[in-house]
């Protein structure tokens, strides 16, 4: 998944910086598993305690809380912590689908974008299996290659399906 949940203007950084501008920290705790809580808890008393001291004092403890946070989200997702990646990168043409289909109430853009490029890719892949079928004959390198793209089509399609069926976060350790 391109980045998102830990980039600095991600929805776990803006919900850690809530918290701390707001003193709640459910704002915090929502993105993290329950048994990250007691950490958030403390990382957010901390947080808050430093950001009193000094302007500098403020913007390293936010950026700890923000850290903490978004460590341990990642970890409940079962992926890797990789540091706070920058605000403004580019999340791809579905991320705002989404994010606008959850703001509205209505998922029709977000549908119609996935189903024409579901099926722009069905259709070239198939004009490709199909192309190679009609040169495959009885040459085994022809047909080798027919076999192993018309197989791909069909494991690619079947992946596909399980990714559609599957829980979020499921085997994507690339999700922020």
């Amino acid at each position: 998944m391109p980045p998102h949940c830990d980039s600095k203007d991600g929805p776990v950084v803006t919900g850690a910086q809530a918290a701390l501008d707001t003193g709640e920290v459910n704002e915090a705790l929502r993105f993290a598993p329950e048994d990250a809580e007691g950490e958030i808890r403390t990382a957010f008393t901390k947080a808050l305690q430093a950001r009193s001291s000094s302007p500098a004092a403020r913007e390293v403890a936010d950026l700890y809380f923000a850290e903490t946070v978004v460590r341990l989200h990642r970890a409940g997702e079962g992926a890797a912590f990789m540091g706070l990646k920058p605000e403004g990168l580019d999340v791809g043409p579905v991320i705002p689908l989404a994010e606008q289909a959850i703001e509205t109430g209505s998922g029709e853009e977000l549908v119609t974008f996935l189903s024409d490029a579901l099926h722009e890719e069905v259709k070239q892949r198939l004009e490709h299996v199909l192309g190679l079928k009609a040169r495959a004959g009885p040459g085994l390198v022809e047909a080798r290659e027919y076999t192993s793209t018309m197989l791909g089509l069909q494991v690619w399609s079947h992946k596909l399906y399980g990714a559609m069926k599957a829980s979020p976060h499921e085997g994507d350790h690339e999700h922020g």
